[in-house]
């Protein structure tokens, strides 16, 4: 083990050492607790982005969609979405899980290897089963008007349509989660890693904005879809299903690469 590996597990160990130690983190409402924070942290810098570049053209040049705007109107209904989906169906949930499954707690922390091979393999299996959930809600008309249509309600996304779903929707992304996090058999560190790259990725991809470091930018052959990607799934509906990666999409003939429109969101 090189000097710099050391250094990484010591590193892993030190912060593992520490959460066992926390009774928040054994607690039921902590994964409630924990997804909300996660969440609105990583929608935060992308609200006062959408704050500051009604003024500042600098900001705004890297908007997907330039002439949209985000309201108070839309900002509220998306908080007050999000916040009756955590407590009137995660948080419940959450305590059932940990009667079920008690949080466990292993001695050693992971390796970081470990930890990056889980999250790839996690975003790999998550974004295969939100490609075909999110095709057969798009195919099927009833159950996109029943279950998916909410999510679309806004042709120029902002990072708090995120979370922006119905209680199926996100029923069902949850059990997505919940299910490839036991397939791995992932450490309770990695599962809190994945979950934040998780959301963090998915927030981006919902941000309506593309940097020059954005996530796509950094993942060469196109391998990876990004925020204009997704933008282009709610502006014209039947392309790019994917919440990640463009494998899917090219293999199903769905993937679309083309500009963006400027439009104004009413």
């Amino acid at each position: 083990m090189t000097d710099s590996q050391s250094t990484e597990r010591l590193l892993l160990q030190t912060l593992w050492d520490w959460l066992r130690c926390q009774h928040f983190h054994r607690s039921p409402f902590f994964p409630v607790f924990f997804s909300l924070t996660v969440h609105l942290s990583c929608c935060v810098p992308y609200i006062c982005l959408d704050l500051l570049c009604l003024r500042l053209s600098f900001i705004r040049r890297f908007k997907i969609q330039p002439g949209s705007k985000v309201t108070w109107k839309m900002t509220k209904r998306c908080l007050c979405k999000i916040f009756y989906n955590h407590f009137c169906f995660i948080f419940p949930l959450s305590v059932l899980y940990w009667y079920w499954r008690p949080v466990p707690q292993p001695l050693l922390a992971p390796d970081v290897l470990s930890v990056l091979k889980d999250v790839l393999a996690f975003l790999l299996l998550f974004d295969t089963q939100y490609f075909l959930w999110h095709l057969l809600h798009h195919k099927v008309s009833w159950l996109y008007q029943i279950f998916h249509k909410e999510h679309h309600l806004f042709t120029s996304t902002f990072s708090l349509t995120t979370e922006n779903t119905g209680a199926w929707e996100m029923l069902s992304l949850s059990f997505f989660t919940t299910l490839n996090v036991a397939l791995l058999g992932c450490h309770p560190l990695t599962e809190m890693v994945l979950y934040v790259t998780h959301m963090y990725l998915s927030v981006e991809a919902h941000s309506g904005y593309e940097f020059p470091w954005s996530p796509h930018r950094l993942v060469p052959f196109g391998l990876y879809g990004g925020a204009r990607h997704h933008d282009l799934h709610h502006l014209k509906f039947k392309v790019n299903y994917a919440p990640y990666f463009t494998h899917w999409d090219k293999l199903f003939g769905t993937l679309h690469r083309g500009k963006t429109q400027r439009k104004t969101e009413t």
